[in-house]
């Protein structure tokens, strides 16, 4: 199916409006091989709250933005090469309902569909180009994964101590290695977790202990192997708030329009429908 649209017309008309609706903000997307699968708005769990981002799907990345104009205009691209993606399904709890991880070595977060059918159809086209990807490059799918974020809002206290109650003056903090949401005092140690960036970066003090004792260990005889974790000082106090380098999507203070439901779109079955495939078209005008 994705083969045979390789060098459509069609599939390099689709990649074009893309790039066109995020314009400078993204990078270019046209590339020999590269299609586009499907597309549609997933409700992503951030920082702070769920917000909706528009998903492209294509058969060896992964791209999301934000919303600025429904179908017209998005910004804040993120680019996730495929190979680097597991997914893993999550129960469906309260409001939050039809989601699933999307986990890579550097980043990891949650994910919901409107409906049940979506997730399936979403999980179902991810998981094959991730299979096919991984079947022509001979690689092996990631072992290690980054932690998914707790939101700020499921902790009204600090994971660590159990103590520091969170307000304007004592901010919350998130540890890059497990998750959890910290205080200041309890997240001043920095860790340099090289699947996630070559600078220290902020970690709680259970998880800055944990990893030296992995690190003493790997000393002992055993050099540090590529995505091991290295030591990165000590790095005493707490550094600032952690959100100067939270998700750069989610300090998003733009309302997000509540339109009717637009299906995801998965191209490849039906190029009959060419015409309705054209979502992101400069020419439409009805709001």
């Amino acid at each position: 199916m994705v083969d045979r649209l390789v060098n459509s017309e069609a599939n390099a008309r689709r990649i074009a409006m893309v790039e066109n609706c995020f314009g400078s903000s993204g990078q270019p997307l046209a590339e020999q091989g590269r299609v586009l699968v499907g597309e549609g708005v997933l409700t992503k769990m951030c920082r702070k709250k769920p917000k909706a981002r528009q998903f492209f799907l294509f058969n060896d990345i992964l791209v999301y933005g934000n919303i600025v104009i429904n179908k017209k205009k998005y910004n804040k691209q993120h680019v996730i090469p495929l190979e680097e993606v597991k997914l893993e399904s999550l129960k469906d709890e309260g409001q939050y309902r039809n989601g699933w991880l999307i986990r890579t070595a550097s980043k990891s977060f949650a994910v919901y569909a409107a409906t049940a059918t979506e997730k399936e159809e979403w999980m179902a086209h991810i998981e094959k180009c991730i299979e096919d990807l991984l079947r022509k490059s001979g690689k092996q799918p990631p072992s290690e994964h980054a932690a998914v974020w707790v939101p700020d809002n499921e902790a009204a206290i600090c994971m660590h101590c159990k103590k520091t109650q969170f307000t304007v003056l004592n901010r919350r903090h998130h540890c890059r290695k497990c998750g959890s949401v910290v205080c200041g005092p309890c997240s001043s140690k920095r860790f340099v977790l090289r699947t996630q960036s070559e600078k220290p970066l902020r970690v709680c003090l259970q998880c800055y202990d944990e990893l030296n004792r992995e690190k003493a260990r790997s000393n002992q005889g055993q050099t540090l192997g590529p995505g091991a974790a290295k030591a990165g000082g000590d790095g005493a106090g707490s550094g600032g708030d952690s959100s100067q380098d939270d998700d750069s999507d989610d300090d998003d203070e733009r309302p997000v329009a509540e339109d009717k439901h637009d299906e995801p779109k998965f191209y490849g079955d039906g190029e009959k429908t060419e015409d309705n495939t054209n979502n992101h078209s400069s020419k439409e005008t009805t709001k």
